[in-house]
């Protein structure tokens, strides 16, 4: 499990549930390339080539939502699955042009999501005795029921990665846990 996941989890703790937007329709695929700077171009062409496995200029729609976290972003699932991308690998291809509409939306969508010191100031919302520490069981409750929830077992996987031991009090020092979640080691 990556840890994009528990981020965008914890993101949406504190940003409003907006109605996901419809896929642009085939008519509107390239009209948003502008939308696309150079430098993003740059990126969004090399992280397209790796996923182009046989160097067609083509990317399976199945690994969708892998090319867009390749491009450091966290959509949700909910966002990724308004393009419809393929339940198997091998049913649907799409293009450059076909990809940058939808690169340049998730964008847009994903500007808001948190930063290091935002979450930072989430969980001190949990710190009861405002020494940097939280519950254990607040933690696990939080990815596992608020936002986009996370399985059990992607909740145990992450928590195991970047979560130092429990006290004797069953709480967590929550900044050497963000540390490690947001690549801040």
């Amino acid at each position: 499990i990556s840890s994009s996941k528990a981020l965008l989890c914890i993101t949406s703790l504190r940003t409003p549930v907006r109605p996901a937007a419809a896929a642009p329709p085939p008519s509107a695929m390239g009209k948003e390339k502008a939308d696309v700077s150079a430098k993003d171009m740059e990126k969004v062409k090399f992280a397209f080539d790796i996923f182009d496995f046989e160097g067609q200029g083509n990317v399976d729609t199945y690994f969708l939502g892998n090319l867009f976290r390749a491009l450091n972003m966290n959509p949700s699932l909910k966002t990724i699955n308004k393009f419809e991308p393929a339940e198997r690998k091998g049913v649907k291809m799409m293009n450059l042009d076909d990809f940058l509409p939808m690169y340049a939306a998730v964008k847009k969508e994903v500007k808001g999501q948190g930063t290091y010191e935002e979450f930072v100031e989430l969980l001190k919302l949990y710190d009861k005795n405002e020494n940097g520490t939280m519950m254990y069981a607040e933690l696990e409750y939080i990815l596992k029921s608020l936002g986009e929830p996370l399985q059990k077992y992607e909740v145990d996987s992450i928590l195991k990665e970047c979560c130092p031991e429990e006290d004797e009090d069953g709480c967590i020092d929550f900044l050497p846990f963000l540390k490690k979640l947001c690549g801040k080691e």
